[in-house]
């Protein structure tokens, strides 16, 4: 279907974006993390102490299936630019996706002694559940990239203006920011209350003290998994009115020469889109070691803060630095640009990151501290990344004509998706190679030996600063300053106006 949204005359591309566009927008943001982050903060540590499925068998799955969900986005960057409603490209599927994604199947994997949904026993032994994982996993990548490709694809055709593109990407982070703290200030501290309960089997016990425990011990997973069985489905409906919000309050207004994209010309764009490579190949390094993170805050908190609701601090820390910080990208992009500000900001990353390392056990107020330090650096590179890959779909229109928003997110996004495989196994593998003890029915909260928390540890700290060192060197060679995108724009603008005046109708 080829109906426009508008007449082109009627929208201005470098208009002000108003209030509740800039809302909407970080909304939708805030809905994609309620799914993303609760994945990525707490699935390696539900598979490990609540499905008792081992580290390194999470961390192959991780590889896996987020390889999978790199080409679900590039099936759904073909899907967004072969489509054009009277609602637009992009905005219909957040309409048509609304549901966030089914994330309550991956926190219920059917175990032993627990209802599966608190509905019903459904007992899987250890093979079954590791498939079943497999599987809620990767519908769940496939049902994210159906909507986070349109999603974060939006941002190009909303506006071409430096300024409101800034406006955009600093809603998209507060709107993540806000996800990401509501999701750990809700479960961390229900999980940390409960691991305070957990029962302790004495050494040469009897054999009723043995069924005691196993008992007390079941009743504690059960409880442990409704945490999460609950939370998800909160989840559900409140990310579902979130993304209904964020396609009623936000509006296409580039102006486009073709309503589709076919896959040669999108393979055209691509090709030459240089600026798309160097970000790509940056970000690749960048992100590897984010994911990394992730899935080990909750480990650091544990065995290094020495409390699993640490967690929720130092989300608080991310966030508040996030929070403190975004008001002041789109200034910041005026003064410095963008391709500036991301080249540095990894110097935060190696600071905070190293320092980290070496932080001893128990030292609360220096992890936290230097934790606030990586967080700068990591919170404005997240950021801003958004509004480079923006810039470059203007840059691949400009080398091949055509307009190919959902392909250049796809492909930035499919990168994005390579980083989480490889990050989120990479996480898991560290604990597998340190040694780490999984929970099982009859320990489900086993010491640890020194070497797996050496490993959280470097994962936290050290390995971020060694990625964000190598991703410094490569965006040396991006060759997209905010100046020459002006030009750019000016230049795709001035051909289309040339189209129109030889009667060509435009999108």
């Amino acid at each position: 279907m080829t109906t426009t949204v508008a007449p082109p005359e009627m929208r201005d591309p470098l208009a002000k974006q108003s209030a509740t566009s800039v809302i909407g927008y970080g909304l939708g943001d805030f809905a994609c993390n309620l799914s993303i982050a609760m994945t990525t903060t707490f699935l390696l540590y539900y598979m490990t102490d609540v499905a008792g499925v081992g580290a390194a068998a999470v961390g192959t799955m991780f590889l896996i299936v987020r390889l999978w969900d790199a080409f679900t986005d590039l099936f759904a960057g073909r899907m967004v630019d072969k489509t054009m409603t009277r609602f637009g490209k992009f905005r219909p599927f957040l309409l048509w996706f609304a549901v966030p994604f089914l994330s309550f199947l991956n926190f219920n994997i059917p175990s032993p002694g627990i209802k599966w949904l608190g509905l019903f026993e459904w007992n899987l032994d250890y093979t079954g559940r590791l498939l079943y994982a497999y599987l809620a996993y990767a519908i769940l990548g496939l049902a994210y990239s159906l909507i986070n490709i349109p999603y974060g694809s939006l941002a190009s055709a909303m506006t071409q203006s430096i300024g409101e593109r800034a406006k955009l990407v600093a809603g998209r982070a507060f709107g993540a920011a806000i996800g990401g703290v509501l999701l750990t200030y809700i479960i961390s501290p229900q999980i940390s209350a409960l691991q305070k309960t957990a029962p302790k089997l004495a050494e040469n016990a009897d054999a009723a003290a043995k069924a005691a425990y196993e008992a007390a011990a079941l009743v504690y997973r059960q409880n442990l998994q409704s945490i999460f069985t609950q939370t998800t489905l909160w989840f559900v409906l409140i990310g579902s009115v979130a993304f209904f919000l964020t396609f009623w309050w936000c509006r296409e207004s580039v102006v486009r020469v073709t309503p589709t994209v076919s896959v040669r010309e999108t393979f055209d764009t691509l090709k030459s889109n240089k600026a798309l490579a160097f970000l790509c190949a940056a970000s690749f390094f960048y992100l590897i070691a984010a994911f990394a993170v992730g899935g080990s805050t909750a480990y650091y908190a544990k065995y290094v803060m020495g409390d699993i609701g640490q967690t929720a601090n130092m989300t608080l820390v991310n966030v508040g630095i996030s929070l403190l910080i975004t008001p002041f990208i789109p200034a910041l992009i005026r003064r410095i640009g963008k391709k500036t500000m991301f080249q540095y900001c990894g110097v935060f990353t190696v600071i905070g990151g190293v320092a980290l390392f070496f932080v001893p056990t128990g030292a609360l107020a220096l992890a936290l501290i230097f934790l606030a330090i990586k967080g700068v650096g990591a919170s404005l590179i997240n950021t801003v990344m958004f509004g480079l890959e923006a810039d470059t779909v203007e840059y691949g229109e400009w080398k091949s004509g055509k307009r190919s928003e959902g392909a250049t997110y796809a492909i930035f996004s499919f990168t994005r998706k390579l980083t989480q495989s490889i990050g989120g196994a990479a996480g898991a593998w560290a604990l597998a190679i340190g040694g780490y003890l999984s929970a099982t029915a009859t320990n489900p909260n086993p010491v640890q030996p020194e070497s797996a928390i050496l490993a959280v540890k470097f994962t936290i700290g050290l390995f971020p600063a060694i990625m964000a060192i190598v991703a410094m060197l490569i965006f040396w060679k991006y060759p997209l300053t905010d100046k020459l995108f002006s030009q750019i724009r000016d230049e795709n603008e001035a051909r289309k106006l040339e189209l129109a005046a030889k009667g060509q109708q435009l999108y």
